[in-house]
C-alpha cells in the first residue's frame, strides 16, 4: 500500500465520519433533545434575572439606614 492509496482511505473515513455526524444531527430522534437544549439558554437568563432582582430588593432593604 502506498501513500497515495492511504492518503485516500483517510480521505473516505473523514467523509464518512462525516456523513454519520451530519445524518446524526439532523435525525428525527435528536430534535427534541436539540430544542430543549436551545432553549435551555432562555430558562437560565430568566433565573439569572430573578437571583439579580432578589439581590437588588435585599441591597435596597439595607441602604435605607445609611444616613446616620
Amino acid at each position: 500500500m502506498d501513500y497515495g492509496t492511504l492518503r485516500g482511505l483517510f480521505a473516505l473515513l473523514i467523509l464518512g465520519l462525516f456523513i454519520i455526524i451530519v445524518v446524526w444531527s439532523y435525525s428525527k430522534k435528536r430534535k427534541d433533545s436539540f430544542d430543549e437544549v436551545a432553549n435551555s439558554i432562555f430558562e437560565e437568563d430568566n433565573l439569572a434575572a430573578d437571583n439579580t432582582k432578589r439581590h437588588h430588593d435585599k441591597d435596597s432593604k439595607q441602604e435605607t439606614n445609611n444616613n446616620v
